[in-house]
């Protein structure tokens, strides 16, 4: 691992094209910046096959994290979980199922997102909505548990990272 490297994916057809602003991938890596970690400019693809095309191009440069936004709804092209979830060798469905809650607390949809997380080798890589306050809810429920889930994967003895011990 290259220790502190992030990247970051927007899967949006529109932004992609040129015909929207991409308004969450600049969230995502001023995250990634304050805590430390380099992070050049997020990709931007099409939503489908070319997310997965950049998550395992991003891959082969072993970053330690690799966050994807959009693509997670029910639309006919939302396909980011179909095309992430093969390259997950351990997936924390938790993480998922803890965005879901967060966020139907104010919106209703937010139970309709269909994200995935784990990690593909040393590499963490979670799925977010593709909405800023999506991505603001994700970047909450990682904001405490990032270290502790680089720390674990990279076998540092429990209690390091900030995470409590269990003896």
């Amino acid at each position: 691992m290259t220790g502190r490297d992030a990247r970051v994916v927007v899967a949006s057809t529109r932004a992609a094209a040129g015909e929207r602003p991409d308004t969450t991938g600049p969230i995502i890596r001023a995250w990634l910046l304050e805590r430390g970690f380099a992070a050049p400019a997020q990709t931007v693809v099409a939503d489908g096959a070319p997310v997965g095309d950049a998550v395992r191009a991003m891959l082969a440069e072993r970053p330690a994290v690799i966050l994807v936004t959009g693509g997670t709804g029910v639309s006919p092209d939302d396909r980011t979980p179909e095309v992430i979830a093969p390259l997950l060798e351990q997936q924390l469905p938790g993480l998922i199922e803890e965005l879901r809650r967060r966020g139907a607390a104010t919106l209703p949809s937010a139970l309709l997102t269909r994200g995935v997380a784990g990690f593909a080798g040393g590499t963490f890589v979670m799925t977010l909505p593709g909405s800023p306050g999506g991505v603001n809810d994700g970047l909450a429920i990682l904001d405490p548990l990032l270290e502790h889930l680089l720390g674990q994967r990279e076998g540092a003895p429990r209690g390091e990272h900030g995470a409590p011990s269990d003896g």
